[in-house]
């Protein structure tokens, strides 16, 4: 018996080859156009990128209360170019490859616009995917320089940069803590590390020079060694770049050792969790953040609203109100959702927002941030200082 095959064995089998890839092809086909789209023909989805989970989920949530009410008043009046907007959640976890995946997941969903991410070290990466595909990325909350001093023509943020911060945080450092014994620290991450050694820049034109400038590690349980160093060099202040968990840690545990130093950080002190944290001994603690908007009259009808849903809309939740605002108003301009357009309509415009005017300048910052101190009381809750 010959071992060739008979012509009519390969005619059957080419047959079945073609039919497997048509039908292959039809399944791939279907796959992509199920998660292809940014939602049905009647609706506009935005993408929500944020920590909800992990170390920073309390700033998740703030984006979360302020995205909820944003697309509820947006689709109240009407929605975008008359059609519905829900909201996608990205959970980047606080991660840079997370917050890449995330990115990449909204390309899959055909997604224009993204407000987020929380995290500079998320923003940063996940913008080289953004830019890539001329996705709009507003970030209610990134502070990192380089986010926007990269040239992105699709990058903005509505909040300021770690470059006026720590300028402002030198400053309060050289006035109040002239001769003594201050430590410097940071946690590694774009932000912590970039706000640090923003704040030591400043601190040192004006002729401070701080006694440690050392890295911590996020996450850690127990920073008693730091502690007891800290201890040994008397330090009266300590200024930490990085967030509330180590930051609550660190002045507990200072408190447990008789260290009396006084903790000032940024605005990622910026929840009543670094108080839940600390108990009584956060008492005393400073941070820099932007002005209360919760007191701006531009907010007070949408505090009520939150108010009247048992939510205290702190942080960073009337910043993501805001940058839906933004996009809204952006899209109503260039009469379109395509991320190329909206970014043009935002770069160099002026929107009304509730935390008041907002205007970009070419690089998609805004311009005249302001930064003020804040300080936590015994109860736990933290006000600006007069």
């Amino acid at each position: 018996m010959s071992d060739k095959p008979s012509q009519g064995s390969n005619k059957t089998i080419i047959t079945v080859v073609i039919a497997a890839i048509i039908i292959v092809g039809g399944y791939f086909g279907l796959r992509s156009g199920m998660f292809g789209g940014g939602g049905n023909s009647d609706h506009v989805q935005i993408g929500l990128a944020g920590p909800f989970t992990g170390p920073n989920a309390t700033f998740g949530q703030q984006f979360r209360n302020g995205a909820k009410l944003a697309i509820e008043d947006i689709n109240a009046k009407g929605g975008l170019l008359g059609k519905k907007v829900e909201f996608v959640e990205g959970d980047d976890q606080s991660d840079p490859k997370q917050a890449v995946s995330v990115a990449n997941q909204f390309v899959s969903k055909k997604i224009g616009l993204v407000v987020g991410h929380f995290n500079s070290g998320a923003s940063i990466p996940a913008s080289d995917v953004y830019k890539e595909e001329k996705i709009v990325q507003i970030s209610p909350a990134s502070t990192n320089p380089t986010y926007t001093d990269r040239g992105y023509k699709n990058t903005f943020r509505v909040c300021g940069r770690d470059d006026f911060q720590g300028v402002v945080a030198g400053k309060f450092l050289i006035d109040n803590f002239k001769g003594k014994n201050i430590a410097i620290l940071h946690d590694k991450t774009a932000y912590g590390q970039g706000l640090a050694e923003q704040t030591q820049k400043a601190f040192n034109a004006a002729g401070g020079k701080e006694v440690l400038f050392e890295a911590i590690t996020p996450g850690e349980k127990d920073y008693t060694a730091l502690v007891s160093k800290l201890k040994s060099l008397k330090v009266a202040a300590i200024y930490l770049g990085g967030y509330h968990p180590e930051a609550g840690l660190i002045v507990r545990q200072a408190r447990d050792n008789k260290l009396n130093a006084v903790l000032i950080s940024g605005d990622a002190l910026a929840t009543k969790e670094f108080s839940q944290i600390t108990g009584p001994a956060g008492e005393g603690t400073i941070f820099t953040f932007e002005p209360d908007y919760r007191n701006f009259a531009s907010a007070q009808e949408l505090v009520g609203r939150f108010k009247t849903a048992n939510i205290d809309p702190e942080g960073y939740t009337l910043n993501t109100y805001a940058s839906f605002q933004v996009l809204q108003q952006a899209v109503e301009k260039a009469k379109s959702t395509k991320g190329e357009d909206v970014a043009n309509a935002i770069r160099g415009g002026t929107f009304e927002t509730v935390l008041g005017s907002l205007t970009f300048d070419d690089k998609g910052d805004i311009v005249d941030p302001k930064y003020v101190f804040y300080a936590f009381d015994k109860d736990g809750n933290y006000a600006e200082m007069k």
